[in-house]
């Protein structure tokens, strides 16, 4: 049971800084709890948690022994807020719940905060399926990982169906199958969707792939081993030689992992190496014996924060949102180990175990993992720096005043028209920010196909009409267009419909053009006047000019393009592909599964419903007259 003070605007404003600090201490409770420290402007500078909050905030009230770090952050301080906690174990759980919300600019902060990719053996449905899975664990079935990329569980997934023979098909469209998929053909599925496996063998089959993903990796090599020798004696030869092939690709699934400890089950590993005010974590994940990849992460700190106290930090906030192993192997210990244990404990119930191990394997994977995070923050360093020169270089090409902090490029996507998609990038001194790039569906009707310009000007102005609502939003110093003079223009004159000055909110626009032209609809053309490699860049009140070919600043627009234009592409591929695995049934109010697939069964395909007669459509079982008139109506009009 949590409580929380409110501090009233009257009492806070007469006071600031360690006279406000020391003013709350005459009224908090010597409890465990959490205290946000606020600024004038109402940001959270920083979040703590207390076993005691009196004895705690009442540090800050003392003239001395603070770092300049922490001077400034009390002297920024204009308010405060409490929450009262029972034990200091929750009060653990609710700081790191906040940091991660607010983001406070005093606190280590777990910038990287990616969902991890999951292995999930669906089990809704009669015939399991197998796939890729992010985000929140509410489908049933059993979830395997977490995998360190995507790529991991790609290269995992395409194996296990060669292993295993599962569906990774989605309902919808297994539900429509009338004859085997391509999967099937080159032996990558044993197509239940139309009875080419029997229940009872499918369900082995799916209960193999359990095992194998639990890590009981030997049992099933052996089995399918004395499988293929059976057949073999038995002269069954093709059964045998699937039966090899299986094999293989559980051998192949083994073989790439990188270390698979016989000691260790399931543990994270976490790593911290700390150089130059900078800080690389690298987490490992071992499951059922397997390593299944690793990650680096930067957290944001103070160049004075500890080695330990910044993993203490990271650690809790990085099982926020996930559930942590039984085993949790770190490089330093926490300086709050036992506590965090004891809260990890709390949330998943079970035990959790945090160590620092001394010897033996266990010892040896830790080091594995410093030497990785040594490294990752090495080559960080390396980029950030070739990164802030380029950057610099940039700056002076375009004739900024300063380096700039936040670029954003547009781009757009679509085939004549036809799923139309806007893509904005963000990259700044450490690269590129992927979490913060945005996909735009173009909704304008009105759009003749093909036309860009009419497609900038919507991205644009929902951009930056969202930006300018938002105060605490981070404006881009940099605005990078895909596309010259035509699309530059589109762009100002939207920018001037809603009210915005790019120059009094210091924002720098350039349209960038490789080696081209725009038609008077804003399509590209190929400028042969320009060279092959020209990239022809375009300002308001600069004439357009273009750089040497091996010039450093072109270097970095290119890579801002082409990464705007990689994205674009990609959004647009996706949203074309889910538009093709549509079903028009799918649109149609009071058809659910089992109907879609009689439907499908009768007819043989969409195409064959839509021509279709209601009285026909009222043959099928389960269609009602209602419905078949719903069903002509949805193709025809009523």
């Amino acid at each position: 049971m949590t409580s929380q003070t409110h501090i009233s605007d009257s009492q806070d404003g007469a006071l600031a800084g360690a006279s406000l600090i020391a003013d709350h201490v005459k009224r908090l409770p010597a409890k465990p709890g959490v205290y946000r420290m606020i600024n004038a402007k109402n940001d959270v500078l920083y979040v703590g948690k207390a076993k005691s909050l009196k004895a705690r905030v009442s540090s800050y009230a003392k003239a001395g022994g603070h770092s300049n770090r922490i001077m400034r952050m009390i002297s920024e301080t204009a308010t405060m807020e409490f929450v009262v906690t029972a034990t200091e174990t929750e009060a653990l759980l609710l700081e790191a719940n906040l940091i991660k919300q607010l983001k406070p600019r005093y606190n280590v902060i777990l910038r990287d905060d990616k969902s991890f990719p999951f292995i999930l053996v669906a089990e809704d449905h009669e015939a399991p399926q197998i796939l890729k899975h992010r985000g929140a664990q509410k489908r049933k079935g059993v979830y395997y990982g977490p995998f360190a990329s995507a790529g991991a569980v790609n290269r995992t997934l395409n194996t296990l169906q060669k292993a295993f023979l599962l569906r990774s098909c989605s309902d919808s469209v297994y539900e429509g199958r009338t004859r085997p998929c391509l999967l099937h053909q080159i032996k990558r599925c044993s197509a239940p969707c139309v009875g080419l496996v029997s229940e009872d063998h499918y369900r082995e089959l799916v209960d193999e792939a359990k095992t194998f993903l639990s890590g009981e990796n030997a049992k099933i090599q052996r089995m399918l081993s004395g499988q293929m020798e059976q057949a073999s004696a038995d002269l069954d030869f093709e059964r045998a030689a699937s039966l090899r092939d299986r094999i293989r690709a559980l051998s192949y699934i083994q073989g790439t992992q990188d270390i698979n400890p016989g000691g260790v089950s399931e543990a994270d590993v976490f790593a911290i190496h700390s150089e130059g005010g900078q800080s690389c974590v690298q987490v490992f994940f071992f499951r059922g014996g397997q390593n299944w990849g690793n990650h680096a992460y930067f957290p944001k700190h103070d160049k004075e924060d500890e080695t330990a106290a910044i993993l203490d930090a990271f650690i809790a906030q990085f099982y926020d949102s996930r559930d942590p192993p039984k085993l949790i192997l770190v490089s330093q210990t926490p300086p709050q180990a036992a506590l965090l244990s004891e809260a990890l404990s709390l949330k998943t119930e079970r035990k959790i175990t945090i160590t620092e191990p001394r010897r033996g394997e266990k010892r040896e994977l830790v080091k594995a993992a410093v030497m990785n995070a040594r490294e990752s923050l090495s080559r960080k360093m390396a980029e950030s720096a070739s990164q802030q020169k380029s950057l610099r270089q940039l700056a002076d090409i375009l004739g900024l005043e300063a380096p700039p902090e936040r670029i954003e490029v547009y781009d757009n996507s679509h085939i004549q028209g036809a799923n139309a998609v806007g893509a904005m990038i963000v990259a700044g001194p450490e690269g590129f920010v992927k979490n913060q790039y945005r996909k735009f569906n173009i909704k304008t009707e009105s759009l003749a196909p093909g036309d860009d310009f009419g497609m900038m000007r919507e991205v644009i102005t929902r951009r930056f009409a969202r930006l300018m609502k938002d105060e605490n939003a981070e404006r881009p110093d940099l605005v990078i267009i895909d596309g010259g003079k035509g699309q530059l223009s589109v762009v100002l004159d939207a920018l001037k419909e809603i009210g915005v000055d790019p120059e009094a909110e210091g924002v720098a626009i350039i349209g960038v053009a490789k080696g081209r032209r725009e038609t008077e609809s804003g399509a590209k053309r190929i400028d042969r006047t320009m060279g092959a490699s020209g990239e022809q860049i375009v300002m308001p009140g600069r004439e357009p000019f273009t750089l040497p070919p091996r010039d450093p600043g072109l270097f970095v627009l290119q890579r801002l393009r082409d990464e705007a234009h990689r994205f674009a592409i990609g959004a647009h591929r996706a949203k074309r592909k889910k538009a093709i695995a549509a079903n028009p049934l799918d649109a149609i109010s009071g058809i659910g599964a089992k109907r879609k697939r009689a439907l499908l069964n009768h007819f043989g395909s969409a195409k064959e419903i839509a021509r279709a007669k209601p009285q026909d459509l009222q043959a099928v079982e389960g269609v009602s007259a209602a419905l078949a008139q719903k069903i002509y109506d949805h193709f025809h009009g009523p």
